[in-house]
């Protein structure tokens, strides 16, 4: 079999994390993903309840014609009582949604250190949920928390996967920011078990910010361009923060400017050459004047 070219590798999709659009619940997502043409949704399980029942997601993929690419299992601070008190529980339940959802993923966090039970199933776990037929698990690089000027890592072993090893990661950009992590070193420590990217940027500050891409110091572009130059496989998520947005058409206007940079930076080699200086720049210029 003949190979594949590098500059004719397809872009990979670009989904919308149902979060990108809090306060407004889940259906919101899913509606916004179709107005601006998204290629699906990470659906985030959480407070909404909608979110946690997965018939009543199936009718939103339906209702809009957008897929659920990947499914978040409810591991946030605030979700720790989502579906069950046991996070081997909710795991299981999250396999089982994306498996019904037809979803390829469910994003992970590291446990928490207090959940020492947890922490020590945790590795097994992950390995044995991962053999449900067409469902990766992809544990997601965390970041420091500083109060009052003291930093601690509340996950258990540490806040980088690729530490302990995992056979799927996904990589969050924001959350390389707030680390002050090398997200082009650990894009390449997480190597062919790199499953799934959150696409958000940060200023560097201690905190997760999940700025639109290209607003930040994190190299969202370079990371982009290099998924694509290496024929990535999974799916690139928009997870940015609109919750300070005070209208939808603000909020539309983030998420569209969000879906151009990643559409820009992840075209095929040869179609990225084509394209002028600027290009980024008129991106976002459009995305403004659309909504």
């Amino acid at each position: 079999m003949r190979a594949v070219p590098p500059e004719v590798w397809p872009a990979a999709p670009v989904a919308l994390s149902t979060a990108s659009v809090y306060p407004e619940p889940t259906a919101a997502a899913f509606e916004l993903a179709a107005e601006l043409r998204y290629d699906g949704v990470e659906l985030m399980v959480w407070s909404d309840p909608v979110s946690q029942n997965i018939a009543a997601v199936a009718g939103l993929v339906e209702r809009y014609g957008v897929p659920v690419l990947a499914v978040h299992a409810p591991c946030l601070a605030v979700s720790q009582r989502v579906w069950s008190a046991d996070p081997i529980v909710r795991i299981r339940r999250s396999v089982a949604a994306a498996a019904t959802l037809q979803a390829r993923t469910v994003v992970l966090h590291p446990p928490f250190r207090w959940q020492r039970r947890y922490a020590a199933q945790f590795n097994d776990e992950v390995a044995r949920a991962g053999e449900h037929a067409g469902v990766a698990l992809a544990v997601e690089n965390m970041f420091p928390v500083t109060r009052s000027g003291v930093r601690t890592v509340p996950y258990s072993p540490g806040f980088d996967p690729t530490d302990v090893g995992h056979p799927h990661y996904t990589l969050d950009l924001s959350h390389t920011a707030a680390a002050g992590s090398d997200a082009l070193a650990m894009l390449d420590r997480m190597g062919s078990g790199l499953t799934h990217v959150h696409l958000a940027d940060g200023s560097g500050a201690a905190r997760d910010e999940h700025l639109v891409p290209g607003r930040g110091t994190q190299p969202c572009a370079e990371v982009c361009e290099r998924l694509t130059d290496t024929g990535f496989g999974g799916v690139v998520v928009v997870e940015i923060s609109t919750r300070r947005c005070r209208t939808r058409y603000d909020r539309t206007a983030l998420l569209a400017e969000s879906l151009l940079f990643a559409r820009l930076h992840l075209q095929p080699t040869a179609a990225r050459a084509a394209l002028k200086p600027g290009a980024a720049h008129s991106a976002r210029r459009t995305a403004h004047s659309s909504y």
